[in-house]
């Protein structure tokens, strides 16, 4: 039995701590991600930064760029990850950001500012790699839930309050404030520890027990302790013994070939879930539902970010209790269902038809928040959990990049498809992918919930020896 489990004494209040700090670059993500919003109207007027108005597709181009560079920012954490360290790599990240708000705040020019997105996407690019490894590998088994969680949230965070802030504070005053916290992120993080898991993988043995017991409250010599450390020297010891692991080599072992097939499956359902390109879109939706009645932009853009949170924290707190699979095939579902209602609305409405005003509201609304409940986040978490330590690095970086890829692609395709099959298509598109979604979680995810990595490995291979009867 996993001794994590029967963890009853010391503390987790550091394991807190530090997974706030390491998720405080997707606050700033977050900070980037809704900064186009309120700051395109300043851009594209007479009192525009730059010296002269910018038109709207000087501003898409600004926009975008943050999403071509993230792609390539990826494979780039994961060689920094897995060859000198998870907070090196968290530590880049906030460096990267520094710079993107630095160059908004003193150089202002088309030119400039897509400079500016290309660093921040460069940041992106580890956010959703990096951050979530570290966090698995300082949090004991029945703290990894709640605390993968952080991802969604304080991304959603930080949108909503650069929402906020961008309508009532001026340009450089939001930049400034934007470029506080990664400055201070990094400064703090110097003094965080370093991933155990990677300090047994690099052969510093006393460093990682030292690390496992100050992130528990335990003395070194704990029983606990020496099980957990024990446990990652025993795993290190046979991928040592093997040939140096390529993303080819993986795929050769069975099971990891299994795993690496069911999480990048499982992640085409996340990216395609089509939550991204109703909050890109949300005007052209509304209408297109036949909603009678005027929602201003304000109330418009903060009702995303102010359902995402509430879906997160309620994610936070029953991720626990509930278990990964279960809540993620419910995410899917009435995800699949919403997709569905805003589908049938749109057909009703080209034909003339009426539809209550509240219900394309109700279920968009459903959409996002089951996206910040569960749809983004779960994914990410059980990522971390279905694959060892010595290949995490490679394995998520590559399934990340695919991550990027499927949002440039969901958001790209959206305008077409509604052009040429009409404008309920694509959300037919995205009710049958989150359909899919939940049968395909139902039928081969497996719970990863308090599970040991050996535990999660050995139920992947029962799997596989039940599947060949």
């Amino acid at each position: 039995m996993n001794n994590d489990k029967q963890f009853k004494k010391g503390h987790t209040y550091l394991q807190w701590m530090f997974a706030l700090l390491a998720n405080s670059p997707l606050f700033v993500y977050g900070l980037e991600c809704g900064w186009i919003s309120p700051t395109t109207k300043i851009l594209q007027s007479n009192a525009s930064p730059t010296g002269y108005p910018l038109s709207n597709n000087t501003v898409a181009w600004i926009a975008s760029s943050m999403s071509m560079s993230a792609i390539f920012g990826v494979s780039m954490y994961s060689y920094i990850a897995d060859t000198y360290g998870r907070k090196i790599g968290i530590i880049l990240i906030t460096i990267f950001e520094a710079v993107s708000w630095t160059i908004k705040l003193s150089y202002t020019s088309t030119t400039t500012l897509i400079i500016a997105r290309l660093f921040s996407g460069l940041a992106a690019g580890g956010c959703f790699n990096v951050v979530p490894m570290y966090v698995k590998e300082i949090s004991q088994d029945d703290l990894r839930g709640i605390l993968g969680t952080l991802i969604m949230l304080m991304q959603t965070t930080g949108i909503l309050v650069m929402y906020l802030i961008g309508a009532y504070l001026d340009y450089y005053t939001v930049v400034i404030v934007a470029l506080i916290l990664p400055i201070v992120t990094s400064v703090l993080l110097l003094k965080g520890p370093e991933s155990p898991a990677f300090l047994v993988k690099r052969g510093k043995i006393d460093e990682a027990t030292k690390t496992v017991a100050r992130l528990r409250g335990l003395e070194e010599d704990d029983k606990i302790i020496q099980s957990i450390v024990e446990g990652m020297k025993n795993e290190d010891a046979r991928f040592k013994s093997l040939p140096n692991m390529s993303i080819a080599s993986i795929l050769r072992d069975k099971t990891w070939r299994r795993s690496f097939i069911l999480i990048m499956t499982l992640f085409l359902f996340h990216g395609l879930n089509g939550a991204y390109a109703i909050i890109t879109y949300a005007s052209t939706v509304l209408i297109s539902t036949g909603v009678k009645f005027d929602i201003s932009p304000e109330i418009q853009t903060l009702s995303f970010p102010i359902v995402m949170i509430i879906g997160s924290l309620t994610l936070a707190v029953i991720v626990e209790r509930c278990g990964r699979k279960p809540l993620l095939i419910g995410c899917f579902l009435i995800s699949a269902i919403s997709m569905t209602v805003i589908a049938i609305l749109i057909i009703v409405q080209e034909q003339g038809g009426s539809v209550p005003s509240w219900l394309p509201v109700v279920a968009i609304i459903l959409s996002v928040t089951m996206y910040g409940a569960g749809v983004s986040s779960l994914p990410y978490i059980i990522l971390t959990e279905m694959f060892s330590f010595q290949i995490r690095a490679k394995v998520v970086g590559t399934v990340v990049t695919f991550a990027w890829f499927l949002t440039f692609l969901l958001v790209t395709m959206y305008a077409p498809m509604a052009n040429i099959l009409g404008q309920y298509s694509p959300f037919i598109f995205y009710g049958v992918i989150n359909l899919a979604g939940a049968i395909f979680t139902m039928l081969f995810i497996p719970e990863t919930k308090g599970k040991s990595e050996e535990e999660i490995i050995q139920l992947i291979r029962r799997r596989d020896k039940n599947s060949l009867k």
